[in-house]
């Protein structure tokens, strides 16, 4: 018989377990989930967390949140559950119901900084800046970056400013994060009204701590325009910048030209100097971290900023590069059509859109944003992109023209508009059009590897200019060493001058770089034809079927290998070549 402390304990237990269920089942509730019914899954929650973790590995994070609501609706108590619906629930935006799993991880006794993070938002979210205290002293921290920057701006939202501002200098003295502690310790005074306090900090050297980031500059650029110095702040934007601002940049400069006083409007709250402190963090972690922790700090920044065109993007664009389309899709589709950063999201979302499978929507969208702003040079260049990935090449090539006529006759980017209209001639068979686009990129960028490679290698198949292929080539080589199909072109040059050793040379070393290319396993092939080491040349061709050629090609490889090259040549009206040894 048990005892009765044991008794108590199982009990304790019971009770705490159903709380949780309940919790959980409160949480699917409120997050409006669906949790699907499967056949094959209907018998217990192992299949649910089976199907959760492939959602999960799949990148699915909608489908992997039901399915983990689903096998914690099981077994409540599960940590990694929880932890695991805590992340895709974050990674959803759906701050609230994160919360709620990192409330029942605490309660566990378990440790989560993702947990703490969300915790501490959630916190700022509903104005309960003093859980932020609590929360560190009971121990609960994450670094002393985020730690002392939290409790900066939960003191601004507790109405402390002169403490805040006291803990922004203590991160700032702290090895290694001056700029961090300086930047937020401008941004609070600027919120507090303190215009030249702000500007002294933001007027700092980058030796001296304080970098000159995107959002740096626009905040200082605010803060001088509210010390009445709109000239200044102009001047700091093309100082920073250049003269070729984007459109959110563009918008504040003509603003400050026309002499409007411009609010400081960067940070509007202590919420929202908290959602920096997640974006500062997002960016300085970006490319090092994994995206998913980077989109995690995104999408902490804005639960609390959710106006903020900049956060939005960057998120959406992360997704998109994780392959996450559709949530990229929609993450876009949040930037406002009066905010001056809408023809990017515009531009972004028809990117994520083709990148989905979804080219004809993504014409539909940059068609739209062109009626309203037909002056939009880099949405036609987007437009004449997703037209050349649907085959499209004459609408294509319309929208490339279109957009050299707005883009200024000295603008640097205009080589790629001319390359891109380049490709989409060549798929026309207009080879005049084609040479002419890609001397004029070259014109203004002599020596940018792909167009030199490009023009070399059609001036290689086309049997002109030999001579200049090959130094346009070995020019494109040496500006981008590594890259397998610049290589191959080298190899191809070689071979078709008849320098064959120095054809298997270059070409051994393309399949090196780029070893599941079929055209180049072809060219391998042919160029030990040609020396005479045909075994080794059908290998080559056996290989280059196995990695799925285009059909053509396809056909005459197959022959290669019936036959052998020379035969083919013959069948072709092409003179066998000479091999340079015998035949093994």
């Amino acid at each position: 018989m048990p005892s009765l402390e044991g008794s108590s304990a199982a009990l304790t237990w019971v009770v705490f377990n159903v709380r949780l269920r309940s919790v959980v089942m409160s949480l699917v509730v409120s997050a409006g989930l669906v949790v699907p019914v499967q056949p094959a899954l209907a018998e217990g929650e192992a299949g649910a967390y089976l199907a959760a973790r492939a959602a999960d590995l799949a990148g699915d994070h909608r489908a992997a949140a039901q399915w983990y609501v689903r096998a914690l609706a099981a077994d409540p108590a599960n940590p990694r559950l929880l932890d695991a619906a805590l992340r895709v629930h974050l990674g959803l935006g759906k701050l609230e119901q994160a919360a709620g799993f990192a409330e029942l991880l605490v309660d566990m006794g378990r440790t989560s900084q993702l947990g703490q993070l969300v915790l501490a938002a959630e916190a700022a979210r509903i104005g309960e800046w003093r859980t932020i205290f609590t929360h560190l002293e009971e121990g609960r921290a994450v670094s002393p970056l985020i730690d002392g920057l939290s409790q900066g701006w939960a003191l601004v939202g507790t109405g402390e400013v002169t403490r805040a501002l006291s803990t922004f200098g203590e991160v700032a003295e702290t090895r290694g994060l001056r700029p961090f502690g300086l930047y937020h310790k401008a941004l609070a005074l600027a919120l507090a009204g303190d215009m030249e306090g702000a500007d002294a900090i933001l007027s700092l050297p980058p030796d001296q701590g304080l970098q000159r980031t995107r959002r740096a500059v626009i905040a200082h650029a605010e803060v001088l325009s509210q010390l009445g110095r709109n000239a200044d702040a102009v001047q700091l934007l093309q100082d920073t910048f250049g003269a070729d601002l984007d459109a959110g940049l563009r918008d504040m400069a003509n603003r400050l030209e026309a002499g409007e006083p411009m609010p400081f409007t960067f940070i509007t709250s202590p919420e929202e100097g908290l959602a920096e402190v997640f974006f500062t963090v997002a960016g300085t972690i970006a490319g090092e971290a994994p995206e998913e922790l980077v989109l995690m700090y995104l999408q902490l920044a804005h639960a609390l900023n959710p106006d903020d065109a900049e956060i939005i993007l960057m998120m959406a664009g992360l997704l998109d590069r994780m392959e996450r389309h559709q949530l990229a899709v929609e993450t876009f589709n949040r930037v406002p059509t009066t905010s001056p950063m809408f023809a990017m999201a515009e531009i972004g979302r028809a990117d994520a859109l083709r990148r989905g499978g979804e080219a004809e929507t993504a014409v539909e969208v940059l068609s739209q944003l062109l009626r309203n702003d037909p002056g939009n040079g880099a949405a036609h260049v987007r437009l004449g992109d997703v037209l050349r990935s649907l085959e499209r090449f004459e609408a294509a090539r319309e929208a490339y023209g279109t957009a050299l006529t707005l883009f200024d006759g000295d603008d640097p980017a205009r080589w790629f508009i001319h390359f891109t209209r380049a490709i989409a001639s060549h798929m026309l068979d207009d080879w005049p059009q084609t040479e002419a686009d890609l001397r004029a990129a070259l014109a203004i960028n002599p020596d940018q590897p792909q167009v030199l490679n490009y023009l070399g290698y059609s001036l290689v198949e086309r049997h002109e200019n030999m001579d200049e292929a090959l130094d346009m080539i070995e020019r494109a080589v040496a500006g981008d060493p590594d890259n397998g199909a610049i290589v191959d072109s080298l190899g191809w040059v070689f071979f078709r001058l008849g320098r064959f050793d120095e054809a298997v040379e270059q070409l051994e070393r393309a399949v090196e770089l780029l070893p599941t290319d079929p055209i180049i396993n072809d060219h391998l092939g042919d160029a030990y034809w040609a020396v005479g080491r045909k075994r080794e040349a059908r290998f080559q061709w056996s290989r280059a079927l196995s990695f799925d050629p285009e059909e053509d090609e396809t056909a005459r490889i197959r022959r290669k290998l019936e036959v052998g090259l020379d035969q083919v040549l013959i069948e072709e009206g092409a003179e066998p070549l000479s091999v340079a040894h015998d035949g093994r």
